[in-house]
């Protein structure tokens, strides 16, 4: 029987976990992912059981080397809605939406993602699961976020609030289609998470040759 294990972030690994992604990658090769790349591709399939994110999926290597670095230097971490707040086990969030209000032209959605940006500022990861309309308040902000995980779910507006995503040129990980969800966006930061930055290397000097 599988043993519990470390993984390299100094994570418990549990017995089950280890056998869902074994069987994951003997149903699909992910080896030809850049490193951050599988890891979030690997994880969101891992949440939803759901193969096909691994071409619905949108993400850039630099683009998550980038916001990895952010995040392990402690950049701030925004959430949409207190369930995907609940999947980001290893590091506290921001969720302003028991304090939002809905407006005439306004989603309660809408108006936390306003309260987090004031209370953050610039160079935070923003993860959305649920709700299009606080990515579109997102976008209509000058947040200067370190990654925006654009991932919620529906038949209405959720896709094209993923492709208004994309076209804005703002660093992101987004899906092309309608599904996605509070588990699989909380799957994605945690691949980051997980992820433990590499090592510095030590130059060769006549000191440590």
């Amino acid at each position: 029987m599988t043993t519990e294990t470390t993984d390299t972030a100094g994570r418990t690994v549990h017995p089950i976990e280890q056998e869902s992604f074994r069987r994951l990658r003997a149903r699909l090769d992910t080896s030809h992912f850049a490193p951050l790349t599988r890891a979030v591709v690997e994880r969101v399939i891992h949440s939803a059981a759901d193969l096909e994110y691994a071409t619905d999926l949108v993400c850039d290597e630099r683009t998550l080397e980038t916001a990895h670095a952010a995040l392990h230097a402690g950049a701030p971490v925004v959430v949409d809605v207190e369930m995907v707040a609940a999947g980001i086990t290893r590091r506290e969030t921001v969720c302003r939406l028991k304090e939002a209000k809905a407006g005439p032209d306004l989603t309660r959605s809408a108006h936390a993602i306003r309260l987090a940006y004031e209370q953050v500022g610039p160079g935070a990861l923003w993860v959305i699961g649920c709700a299009p309309t606080a990515l579109e308040e997102l976008l209509l902000l000058d947040a200067e976020p370190a990654l925006v995980i654009g991932l919620p779910v529906g038949f209405v507006g959720a896709a094209e609030s993923k492709a208004a995503l994309r076209e804005s040129g703002l660093p992101a990980v987004s899906n092309v289609s309608e599904k996605g969800g509070s588990a699989v966006a909380a799957a994605a930061l945690n691949a980051l998470l997980y992820t433990p930055l590499a090592r510095p290397t030590t130059p060769l000097t006549k000191e440590n040759a």
